[in-house]
């Protein structure tokens, strides 16, 4: 695998975003067809309504579990990157810095850490522009 950077840090789970979320997306729009041909027939209409319905609440429900997952390893992060800056400095990280910022910062080696979560708060750089100022990339490559 290549060295991460910020150019090819995004990474994606081909089962989840390629081929779930396409295929319950396509059975909804299905479904929504088998309604709408269903409309006049009182014999299938309550099935149809039903199947978009259910369909409607499986591409919910695929969502929902993504951010589910994304905010418990939010909070991880939060509490792995609290725990490095204490380690270093002695102090947690200023409470001004978001949990986005904090999630940038993660990929900053640790002689660049300290300053960039200092110059992070102080500006209110946006992540983006946090990890388009890291010199040298820790790599993550647990979060999906």
């Amino acid at each position: 695998m290549a060295t991460q950077n910020y150019s090819n840090h995004t990474q994606f789970f081909p089962p989840f975003h390629f081929v779930l979320i396409p295929m319950v997306f396509l059975t909804l729009v299905g479904s929504i067809v088998n309604l709408v041909e269903s409309w006049g027939n009182h014999d299938r209409l309550y099935s149809a309504a039903l199947l978009v319905i259910v369909c409607l609440s499986l591409l919910i429900l695929c969502f929902l579990a993504r951010i589910f997952a994304l905010k418990a390893q939010d909070r991880a992060i939060r509490a792995e990157e609290n725990l490095r800056y204490l380690a270093t400095t002695g102090k947690l990280l200023d409470p001004r810095l978001g949990i986005g910022q904090i999630i940038a910062l993660r990929f900053a080696s640790d002689d660049e850490f300290v300053a960039l979560a200092r110059r992070a708060a102080e500006q209110a750089m946006s992540p983006d522009e946090i990890k388009k100022t890291i010199q040298q990339w820790r790599a993550d490559t647990y979060r999906i």
